[in-house]
């Protein structure tokens, strides 16, 4: 389903408009220089033109579409042309970016009116354009197909630029964005300078499998150089261009060798290859389109991968010189959230929401960094389980697209990032102390709209917590989090418990207890740690957790922790040991905590018997930590 921008609806103004005979023209994006530009006006005098206007017999597509079909215009937008030639890759989705493309086509039913369908910050929206586009003596300054009669290129950027105010505001941008909003793909940067990859083959070869999947799966990929120093698209010895987006066409391995002998060998090499934007300008090394490396490639290999040597923009170039020569990539996943699918299928949990302020700490939702511990807390939380012994989660933070807001001054992205947490097991309520957790994962902040993490999480319950590097800084969000199965991810509004209304006062928990248990260490007959199956299990009041088990060991480590809200304070929490003995379950001790306010102690305690108070008739110990506060909102 997808929303109508400034609700336009296509097909009424169609149907309108060919009944009256009329051309449509845009009163929401009007053939003015206000849709052009904001700062930097065009090098000429632009005048607006339809395509049949501009040539004989125009169309959407001329023999199909292609990633060779658009080259870049006079604005700085490669980033966008890049993705819009990684688009042309995958009709699955450029047939929902460009719906009903058949009906749209030149015909006896054209009104001059065109839409176009992006994915804004979670949800599809339909775009609707005329097709007047600015020209300089006739031609295009904008993206523009190879034929001079193929417009969608250049509509498609019209509709990308009427949503973002105008054309200058598509100057600098990231190509992965772009895909994002063609797509709803989750976005992946990886910094190769950072990697380096080329200086360690086993970490090289594994990246190349990892993108390889990402590629078999349908994922968008491209790579840029930054400039460092250098001008900007200014060009390397080997003919890349700096601060220049390229759209990765394909990544393969490649077979070395002629006829039966290449098959029998089967030795192979990693290549991938990218496209430039202007549609020229290739990488001039090895396995560049004329370079001698292809010697070493069959007629046969050579022809499936259609090698050309013409300077068409497109090129190979082998996995290790590209880990080198370029900087920066965008991966693009393609997440599969079908339940019925032979590929590998997530979990999908989407969340969207607001850093606000508020005078009151306890309703202030922008609290930056942890840079800022007396804030950070006052963040949005969102608390979600690991539920398997561990599990690969993929967190996906967007900010909302400021771009709009150029024409104004603004525009630029926040910095963001967000920190996961590993929480008591049966947290409930917003986080107030850090002091007591276990942060997983920090992010190091950066200005630009998504920022993502993969990370191989134990079981568990977890926190994550999105926020500007800067506390009080107001804006909005989407958090996305994959997991393999069903993480239960759900926002932490409340604080505490919330009283009843006939609930009394002596009903209502005075304190609250963080208790953490480290390890034990048991002691027995023989010390024989063969069907030793540790658990624990910590109660209070009613409510019981229980740890995993530890396998054959009579020193566990656990690293476990609960949480308890609790009315009777003269009743102690009991922390119990246990065997798993193939269901025959063993007690191994116990200790009795008294919750005193003000209580924070790390300590060692010798197990009892139940109901003992003898402090040593049992062999075994066991190593906690108590905080406790009549203040609910301390931890």
């Amino acid at each position: 389903m997808s929303v109508a921008y400034k609700d336009q609806l296509y097909a009424e103004l169609k149907k309108q408009h060919h009944h009256n005979r009329t051309l449509f023209e845009d009163p929401e994006f009007p053939a003015t220089n206000s849709s052009l530009y904001f700062h930097k006006p065009p090098p000429g005098v632009v005048q607006w033109k339809r395509p049949g206007e501009i040539c004989e017999n125009p169309h959407l597509f001329v023999e199909g579409i292609s990633s060779h079909d658009l080259n870049q215009g006079i604005v700085g937008n490669c980033w966008f042309v890049a993705a819009c030639s990684c688009l042309a890759l995958k009709p699955d989705l450029w047939e929902k970016v460009i719906p009903d493309w058949k009906e749209q086509e030149w015909d006896s039913n054209y009104a001059g009116i065109f839409h176009f369908r992006f994915w804004i910050f979670g949800q599809w929206t339909d775009v609707v354009i005329d097709d007047r586009l600015p020209t300089i003596n006739g031609r295009l300054i904008y993206c523009q197909s190879k034929q001079n009669n193929e417009f969608w290129s250049a509509l498609l950027e019209k509709a990308y630029a009427k949503l973002f105010g105008c054309y200058e505001s598509l100057a600098g941008g990231n190509t992965g964005d772009a895909v994002v909003d063609f797509s709803g793909a989750v976005a992946e940067a990886i910094d190769l300078q950072k990697e380096k990859y080329y200086a360690d083959q086993t970490k090289e070869d594994k990246f190349f499998e990892d993108l390889l999947k990402v590629w078999n799966r349908g994922g968008i990929i491209s790579s840029s150089i930054k400039p460092q120093g250098f001008g900007l698209e200014s060009k390397t010895d080997n003919g890349l261009v700096r601060g220049h987006a390229y759209s990765v066409t394909d990544v393969k391995r490649v077979r070395l060798g002629h006829g039966l002998l290449a098959y029998f060998r089967n030795e192979t090499i990693p290549l991938i290859r990218l496209r430039n934007p202007w549609g020229k300008t290739e990488w001039t090394g090895a396995w560049s389109d004329s370079s001698e490396e292809w010697s070493k490639v069959g007629d046969t290999e050579r022809g499936n991968l259609g090698i050309t040597v013409t300077d068409d923009g497109e090129f190979w170039m082998s996995f290790t010189d590209w880990c080198k020569n370029f900087t920066d990539v965008d991966i693009c996943h393609l997440m599969n959230t079908s339940l019925i699918s032979i590929r590998k299928n997530w979990n999908e949990k989407v969340h969207f929401g607001k850093w606000t302020r508020n005078s009151d700490p306890l309703l202030n939702r922008c609290g930056g960094c942890t840079n800022h511990m007396e804030t950070f807390l006052q963040n949005p939380q969102y608390l979600f389980d690991v539920t398997k012994e561990s599990d690969e989660v993929l967190t996906s933070l967007q900010q909302k697209d400021r771009r709009i807001y150029r024409k104004e001054g603004q525009g630029e992205n926040l910095s963001i990032g967000f920190t996961i947490v590993k929480v008591e097991v049966n947290r409930k309520y917003r986080l107030h102390k850090l002091e007591t957790l276990e942060i997983m994962h920090g992010f190091t902040y950066i200005n630009a709209r998504t920022v993502f993490k993969r990370i191989e999480l134990p079981q568990g319950r977890y926190v994550v917590i999105p926020t500007t590097y800067e506390p009080f800084i107001e804006g909005e969000f989407m958090l996305r989090i994959y997991t393999d199965v069903d993480n239960c991810c759900r926002e932490l509004v409340k604080d505490k418990p919330q009283p009843k209304s006939c609930t009394a006062p002596c009903e209502y928990p005075q304190l609250v207890t963080h208790i953490h248990v480290y390890r034990a260490e048991i002691g027995q007959q023989g010390d024989q740690a063969e069907g030793i199956n540790p658990y624990v299990i910590i109660s209070c009041e009613g409510q019981s957790v229980r740890s995993t088990t530890k396998k054959n060991t009579l020193t566990p480590v656990f690293e476990f922790s609960a949480i308890f809200y609790w009315k009777k304070v003269a009743e102690p929490i009991t922390v119990q040991l246990w065997s798993d003995d193939l269901g025959s379950d063993k007690f191994l001790g116990e200790v009795l905590l008294p919750g005193m306010p003000d209580d924070n102690s790390s300590r060692w305690y010798w197990l009892k018997n139940k109901g003992s108070k003898k402090a040593d008739n049992m062999p075994s110990i066991i190593a906690l930590r108590l905080v406790t506060s009549n203040e609910l909102t301390a931890l």
